[in-house]
């Protein structure tokens, strides 16, 4: 076992700087844009553009089903494609702790290149910083990412219109939890992983199929209850959801009854909500069910002109109960 570890002069920018990069970064994540090693990456892109950035600070940096790498991909390449883009690019900007082991950053490297591969984007430029021992808490990653939106292709948050439906695409809670279950804090081993994973190969079957998709979201942060929140508010609409169609796996369930946790307010990173017309979703579930990310997906509620920006609850009695935006942070650290 490698047991060298960071120090400070990695991130002086000298000799042992050039080493990290091209030892560890270059050495898996080479490509013939980041191989040229300019302070900027260049490239032809053609069309609309969605461009996103996003930090990663979970804790512990491995758990169940992923690490803080893979998340970093997939967190951004889902964010491009809640747009109905394709993802195509991806910065990587690292801060790493003095102390981490080498052994564990290149473990993390190699989460990177995978779930690169496996999304089909490109890291093509990048950035490391190494900072004092307790300042970065092991390893902080920076994340952006840009694709192009197909022609034709209008999908956004403020899109919802009473009539359409909702999907997800397969059960929720999953991450949020199996992060709780990493940290010990279930008090019992929970045999659940992380759902993060690249929903961009299943969006574009989706929009190939159904172009007037109307609303895209991944629930990550706040979950199901915050997404569709944001939503009803930017579209100025009602929703309404029914218990008894969101599917939560049965683990997932006895810890947040454990915690006092609801599941609606637990973060995802592997799922994600359409908001259809009606007349469209049954053609759109065929298409998520032949996808290994959308085989679970199911139609959980129903975008109305009743209650504009407030989303609604029907308890399994058949009651009606509001979700509101979650206060405060229920699950610190999850991404």
């Amino acid at each position: 076992m490698n047991e060298e570890k960071i120090t400070l002069s990695y991130g002086s920018g000298g000799r042992l700087t050039h080493k990290l990069i091209k030892d560890i970064f270059i050495r898996h994540l080479d490509n013939s844009i980041l191989s040229q090693m300019n302070d900027s990456a260049t490239f032809e892109l053609n069309g609309r553009i969605a461009f996103t950035t996003d930090s990663y600070v979970v804790n512990p940096i491995f758990f169940s089903g992923g690490d803080i790498g893979r998340l970093a991909v997939n967190g951004t390449v889902n964010d491009i494609a809640m747009m109905g883009a394709e993802p195509l690019y991806i910065s990587l900007g690292v801060i790493i702790e003095e102390g981490l082991l080498l052994e564990e950053l290149e473990r993390v490297v190699i989460s990177i290149k995978d779930a690169a591969e496996e999304a089909g984007v490109k890291v093509v430029t990048g950035d490391t910083k190494v900072v004092e021992k307790g300042k970065a808490d092991k390893l902080f990653i920076n994340t952006s990412g840009v694709g192009v939106i197909p022609e034709g292709i209008d999908i956004r948050g403020d899109n919802a219109r009473p009539g359409d439906l909702i999907i997800v695409s397969g059960t929720i809670g999953d991450h949020g939890i199996a992060i709780l279950s990493e940290r010990g804090a279930l008090g019992f081993s929970a045999s659940l992983e992380s759902d993060t994973s690249p929903l961009n190969r299943l969006v574009a079957s989706m929009i190939d199929t159904v172009s007037d998709i109307h609303v895209l979201r991944d629930p990550t942060r706040g979950g199901l209850a915050e997404t569709l929140n944001e939503i009803a508010q930017a579209s100025n609409a009602g929703i309404e959801i029914y218990e008894s169609e969101i599917p939560v796996k049965g683990a997932v369930k006895n810890a947040c009854d454990l915690l006092g946790l609801d599941p609606l307010y637990i973060a995802n990173e592997g799922k994600l909500i359409a908001i259809a017309p009606e007349e469209r979703v049954s053609l759109l579930l065929d298409i998520m069910h032949s996808s290994q990310y959308g085989k679970d997906a199911k139609v959980i509620g129903k975008v109305t002109g009743s209650h504009p920006g407030i989303v609604a609850l029907i308890t399994k009695l058949g009651a009606k109960r509001i979700l509101d935006m979650p206060s405060g942070e229920l699950l610190p650290r999850i991404c």
